[in-house]
């Protein structure tokens, strides 16, 4: 049984979801998670992996931009370690918000590959 790798980045963690056969069930947990924040993303299962960075990058710029308290709703549902969140620099919104849709991304990753190892 191969272990968990923290990926490195967003392509790379896609990349990893998509070998694994892993990539609608991460599609699947983001839709759930967000709709569950009350702040969907909808995404189809058929999203590329591009049109999946392009979207969540939006998503939580406009959410830092404009709904903050959802923002930090979305943060705490998704289970976003909060320190990871404090280290990254805030004074660039489309440089944050392209790095927590990173941290994002790594823990609906780490959720999905993890139900699946418990599922065999």
């Amino acid at each position: 049984m191969s272990s968990f790798i923290t990926p490195i980045s967003t392509d790379h963690l896609l990349s990893e979801a998509e070998k694994e056969n892993l990539y609608q069930k991460l599609i699947e947990q983001i839709n759930k998670d967000f709709n569950f924040a009350n702040e969907p993303i909808d995404l189809p299962k058929s999203t590329s992996p591009i049109e999946l960075k392009i979207q969540l990058h939006e998503k939580i710029y406009r959410l830092i931009q404009y709904k903050f308290a959802e923002y930090l709703s979305l943060l705490y549902i998704v289970d976003v370690p909060e320190d990871q969140v404090k280290k990254l620099d805030g004074s660039d919104i489309m440089e944050l918000s392209e790095q927590v849709s990173f941290l994002i991304l790594k823990r609906e990753w780490m959720k999905v590959w993890f139900r699946n190892r418990m599922e065999r």
